[in-house]
Parts: structure tokens; sequence; C-alpha cells
């Protein structure tokens, strides 16, 4: 990190950056937490009653910081998760882990989409999985082509969600507009 701030043009023993090393040390223990984590872990503990609930469940608005891998700059935005349940559900909570398990690590959102998903259908294997990103990238923000303000969107449909453009429609709204439903695998 003293080299960093060297090839910056600054002095790393000047008072404003003594810490700065240890600090970033922190920084990043806490930004890839995700590699500590496993995600199939998260999703251990499913629950049977449900009193044969099987309608859509969703959970929007989940917050996600994650970092690009290309360029170690920040991505930031939200995943929505929707499931058909099959006779199991998940606590809400564990979705949001989920989604930091795999955020927390150097990604691409199109992976980190498609992970989310299949991780979700393994442990619980609903009738379907639904998963949406919408994120700015900090890459693409403040550097480069400097366009602030931009997000990209990420779908992944699998099962139900893939073969049934009403679900999709009823879970996620203007997010879900595809031509058809295609299988993030």
């Amino acid at each position: 990190m003293r080299a960093l701030i060297r090839g910056a043009g600054d002095d790393p023993d000047r008072e404003g950056l003594r810490e700065t090393p240890a600090r970033v040390v922190r920084a990043y223990d806490e930004w890839f937490s995700g590699y500590r984590a496993d995600p199939a872990a998260v999703l251990a503990q499913t629950f049977e009653a449900t009193d044969g609930y099987d309608d859509t469940v969703v959970l929007r608005d989940i917050p996600l910081a994650s970092t690009c891998e290309h360029h170690m700059a920040p991505i930031q935005g939200v995943v929505h998760i929707a499931y058909r349940p099959n006779g199991r559900v998940i606590g809400i909570s564990k979705l949001a882990r989920l989604v930091d398990a795999f955020g927390r690590r150097l990604q691409i959102q199109e992976r980190l989409t498609r992970q989310i998903a299949t991780t979700l259908e393994a442990a619980l294997q609903p009738a379907g999985v639904g998963v949406v990103i919408v994120a700015r990238h900090g890459c693409m923000t403040t550097r480069g082509v400097n366009h602030p303000g931009v997000a990209m969107a990420t779908r992944c449909w699998l099962g139900a969600f893939q073969t049934e453009p009403t679900l999709r429609a009823e879970a996620f709204g203007d997010l879900a507009l595809t031509a058809e439903g295609r299988s993030c695998r």
C-alpha cells in the first residue's frame, strides 16, 4: 500500500497517510469477506412448515456492495430474488447473506447473478428461481468513459421463471422485460 501511495504521487509518511496501509488492510478484510463465507452453508437451514404455500416469494432491493475484478473498483446496486417454493422455504435474511457471500468477492455482475440463482436452486430445489441485479460500476462511472448514472441490469431465470413470462412479470415488473426467457446456465 505504501508503494501505491508513492506511485500515486504522495508521501506515505505524511501525517494523513501514515495509518492508511493498515486501514486499507482492514477495509479489504471487510470488502472481501465473501471468500470466508460458504454460500451453500448460508442456505443449509430450510423450513418445511409452509402449509403448502407454493406461490412466489420475492425479496427486493437487497443492497449489493461488490468489487469489479477487472479494475478493483466498486460495484453498488440492488439484488432482487424470487423463488417458487416446492415444499421448502428459506429465512429471508439468508437471501441477503447469500448476496453478501458472493458479492463480497472480486466479481463480474453476470457471474454474480448466476451464482446467486444456481446456489438458491441447489439448496431449495424450488419450482423456479429468478434473480435480477441492477448496479452501477465504478470502473465505468469514475474512469474510462466516465459516464456516471449508468446502471447495468442482469437477470437469471431458472425453472418456472424461465418458462413462464407471467411469473417474471409478477415478481419483477419492468425488470423482467425480455423477448423470451432464457436460462442463465
